[in-house]
């Protein structure tokens, strides 16, 4: 049996990584990771391509197998409400499955992650569980733009789409800043440097609703077998580990794991205090041997603002999907404890 071949569209993200990693380990699969710049591990599994460029697309996908599942986790980031934020993404999804489908007449199935903004999660309070059959609020929102491209474009061909909703995603990821995980490893790790105690930075309402999270491991293994079951053509689904939990319950756990005190709430803007802490960060990279990952790379602070901004209850419900066979839980509070082990391992945050 011929193997199949996924490409992996933005494959240095915190979804990518981790789909490209599982795929590799499958015996009956090939993957290509598509990025922007190749990283320095594993450079031979990828190829740098400009989505934005169809030119270069078509050009790179010559010297790569018929491709027969993608995996689209490509992202561009602009103001949430602007042409830009749509017209890039949008062109860049459009432009990877075109060429696709004139290099490889191979295709069987795209898969496209979308997120809980879908239900305007970003816009305030929204109907909680959440299900993939709620109406879309009022545009924009640029995967409303991707999701209509792929249902008209995919009319009379032989390919199909599955689209997955997951939440919050936690891993693993070097150099990715839109990694909550990692911003709330480096903002305690900075907070014990400076002698303090692990203060909730969000506000008192985000401190007590129940939210939930995705895990990048299970989300992988989703993906594939999303990609791979004939009754998940053409279906929607949300993503998550199964459990919900309130932050006031699980950030004592993570002060033990820091080994720090915990205090208050107390509510401040990381987008305008964090940077002020580069300083701070770069002497701890310098003091504890840590990997030279710039500070401005390190956590995306106005992506923590946004989180433990919402005071509202952000649900998504997993039902539909357990019912088509993914049965796969994880729960949240071991899945952050795991990470931050991880991270100070590979000498991310300080181990200490």
């Amino acid at each position: 049996m011929s193997k199949k071949v996924a490409l992996v569209v933005g494959a240095t993200g915190i979804i990518g990584s981790y789909i490209l990693e599982h795929i590799s380990q499958l015996e009956d699969w090939d993957a290509i990771g598509i990025a922007r710049t190749i990283p320095d591990q594993h450079p031979e599994r990828y190829v740098s391509m400009d989505l934005l460029n169809e030119v270069d697309i078509q050009e790179k996908l010559r010297g790569i197998p018929e491709v027969t599942h993608i995996f689209y986790a490509a992202y561009q980031n602009f103001p949430a409400l602007s042409k830009e934020l749509i017209e890039v993404n949008t062109s860049m999804l459009e432009h990877v499955v075109k060429a696709v489908e004139e290099r490889s007449g191979s295709l069987q199935r795209v898969i496209l992650m979308q997120g809980a903004k879908v239900y305007g999660s970003h816009l305030g309070k929204f109907k909680t569980p959440a299900k993939e059959s709620d109406p879309r609020h009022l545009p924009p929102n640029f995967y409303y733009n991707q999701e209509d491209f792929l249902r008209t474009h995919q009319k009379g061909k032989a390919w199909s789409w599955t689209i997955l909703r997951p939440d919050v995603v936690a891993g693993l990821s070097i150099g990715n800043p839109m990694n909550l995980a990692m911003l709330i490893a480096v903002y305690a790790s900075i907070s014990k440097e400076l002698g303090l105690p692990l203060r909730f930075p969000g506000k008192e309402g985000a401190y007590r609703a129940l939210v939930q999270i995705t895990d990048a491991s299970l989300l992988a293994r989703a993906s594939v077998w999303a990609a791979t079951q004939e009754h998940t053509a053409f279906e929607v689904f949300n993503v998550t580990n199964g459990d919900v939990f309130r932050w006031e319950h699980i950030w004592p756990q993570f002060a033990e794991c820091f080994g720090m005190d915990t205090a208050p709430v107390q509510t401040i803007s990381l987008s305008d205090m964090m940077p002020l802490q580069k300083e701070t960060w770069d002497a701890m990279v310098q003091k504890y041997d840590l990997q030279p990952t710039p500070y401005e790379k390190v956590a995306a602070w106005p992506f923590g603002d946004l989180i433990w901004g919402s005071e509202n209850d952000v649900i998504t419900d997993t039902t539909k999907i357990k019912q088509f066979g993914f049965h796969e839980v994880a729960d949240s509070e071991t899945v952050f404890l795991d990470l931050f082990a991880q991270f100070k391992d590979q000498k991310l945050i300080p181990s200490s």
